[in-house]
């Protein structure tokens, strides 16, 4: 008895598009759940190979819940590069000056660290308000 795999082509890929409302949802659960979405491992067909994954669209990135005192005590840190260049930045401040940031950087670290994972980071679109102009998608809300 011989079992073949069956693998998933790129021209036989389906995208759909899905909305999700980050109001009072926790910012690492509703992350996973969109990395998983963009990442395809939803579908039965799932590759780890392939970009098989859907688009996600987030609306109301500013009313995202956080547990504990992370609004004070998570720090986010980049550097320029130049000597003393670290700046540092609270995930309070950080959402109320650019609120799709934090959930796009929350998602960014649930994917792969390759091409592929920047790939998918693609398919993200992040709102800080209700409104979206992906209408003409016909997006469904994620369950």
């Amino acid at each position: 008895m011989t079992a073949k795999t069956y693998t998933l082509r790129e021209a036989e890929i389906e995208r759909r598009w899905y909305v999700v409302d980050a109001t009072d949802e926790t910012l690492g659960r509703l992350a996973s759940r969109i990395a998983g979405v963009l990442e395809g491992k939803h579908k039965p067909g799932y590759t780890p190979s392939l970009d098989s994954g859907d688009h996600v669209i987030v609306l109301n990135a500013g009313r995202i819940a956080v547990t504990g005192d992370k609004l004070e005590s998570k720090l986010y840190r980049r550097h320029s590069g130049y000597p003393r260049g670290l700046k540092e930045e609270t995930l309070g401040h950080l959402l109320t000056r650019r609120p799709e940031e934090v959930i796009r950087r929350a998602v960014k670290g649930m994917l792969p660290r390759t091409r592929l994972g920047a790939q998918q980071l693609r398919k993200l679109k992040i709102y800080a308000g209700p409104d979206h102009p992906h209408q003409a998608q016909r997006p469904e809300p994620l369950a």
